[in-house]
């Protein structure tokens, strides 16, 4: 139904996939306040990468785990740069995919590849009940990782199993970029000028509160965020948001983590309040 949003105003904190969420918003008559979190870069140091790359053609991986879509559309340009993507294609084809959440499945897709499981909780949490279920021993795993997070648990729980891990990092975030363009943001929730906040990953939460602490408005976000609605697409961005000490008014029903179902739920919960003051 369209035109469920008109006369909102929904605060958006872009990153890679922003771009579509946002003309989703749109198209349900919201205005989208859009703000440029950071960006990504690939590693800076592509040779780790590229021996990764090396690795898995010259010996195919058993086991392949992606964490991200982001992280398999580095590797493969990279590759591409090389003229290995096509060897690398065909290697990753021989190994049994995981994934964490749709995304990654996506990213596969668009090399013609399918993952063979997705977990059911798009979190890292999610990935450990996933493969705790299988026989890793001695297995040649390819473990795609992100940046800002620790692995470590990741890491030990594979290596308990019995897996042989070779993990690759092929991205980083510029974690510096657009700090004016949060504290903007945060000045516009505490003016009441939001009527929501839209968070569709955790590190978008990070990135608030960090740039909130390093221009000291950090009771500034808290009280902006105390008068607009707060909305999670899943339990892994839920889960940081209470590490702040931060609450999930909505996320989407029945475990539908993406963006569709996130704004049915936003719609639900915002035709219940008030608009936010007058602009």
């Amino acid at each position: 139904m369209a035109d469920r949003l008109n006369g909102t105003r929904i605060l958006i904190l872009e990153t890679r996939e922003e771009a579509q969420f946002s003309k989703l918003l749109a198209e349900q008559g919201a205005e989208v306040v859009q703000c440029p979190m950071f960006t990504i870069h690939d590693a800076p140091d592509p040779a780790p990468v590229e021996a990764w790359i090396r690795r898995a053609i010259d010996k195919p991986l058993d086991d392949l785990v992606l964490m991200t879509g982001e992280g398999l559309r580095r590797i493969v340009k990279l590759a591409r740069t090389r003229g290995l993507d096509a060897a690398l294609i065909a290697a990753l084809a021989k190994a049994r995919k995981f994934t964490r959440g749709p995304k990654p499945g996506k990213a596969l897709r668009e090399i013609g590849l399918e993952a063979q499981q997705t977990t059911e909780k798009p979190t890292t949490e999610g990935v450990l009940e996933m493969l705790a279920k299988l026989d890793l021993k001695g297995r040649r795993l390819g473990l795609q990782l992100y940046p800002d997070k620790d692995h470590g648990a990741l890491n030990g729980a594979l290596a308990a199993q019995g897996a042989e891990i070779d993990s690759v990092l092929p991205y980083v975030y510029d974690s510096k970029a657009a700090d004016a363009n949060i504290v903007a943001a945060i000045d516009e929730m505490a003016e009441g000028r939001i009527d929501s906040i839209a968070l569709t990953n955790l590190g978008q939460v990070r990135r608030l509160v960090e740039a909130a602490k390093a221009h000291g408005v950090e009771a500034k976000l808290r009280a902006g965020l105390d008068r607009t609605l707060i909305a999670s697409v899943g339990p892994a961005v839920s889960g940081e948001l209470a590490a702040h000490g931060l609450r999930t008014d909505v996320s989407p029903a029945d475990e539908a983590y993406f963006m569709r179902p996130l704004i049915s739920a936003m719609a639900s919960a915002l035709a219940e309040r008030k608009p936010a003051a007058t602009r």
